[in-house]
């Protein structure tokens, strides 16, 4: 039950969110997860500050999921992130933060697994 939620600070086109919604699809297995049961959230032109700056091109992504990973599948998850966003919307790696919060009791379809 992962959900992956991102706040991008440009315009993101149809195209590019389902391009990058593809790709998380893919990258979700690193974190031992289905893609069937993967949600993307993503909200565009959105205001990110860092270091007291506005950027022009950055990236807020938050990975929930059911359970937790390891360590070293975070970091590979993280690695994946930041190369989507650069390659999909030119946003670096040292723009992107990337949290992942690990849930121990989620609903879905009228119950809880």
């Amino acid at each position: 039950m992962p959900f992956i939620d991102s706040k991008i600070t440009l315009p993101v086109t149809t195209e590019k969110k389902e391009a990058i919604k593809s790709r998380l699809g893919k990258a979700v297995a690193i974190l031992h997860k289905p893609e069937s049961f993967l949600m993307v959230g993503m909200e565009d032109n959105y205001d990110l500050y860092m270091a007291g700056k506005k950027l022009e091109k950055g990236a807020y992504v938050s990975v929930s999921l059911f359970g937790s990973a390891s360590s070293d599948d975070y970091e590979k998850m993280t690695g994946e992130i930041c190369a989507i966003y650069e390659e999909e919307l030119g946003i670096p790696g040292e723009a992107v933060y990337v949290t992942y919060h690990g849930v121990k009791d989620w609903g879905w379809n009228g119950s809880n697994f």
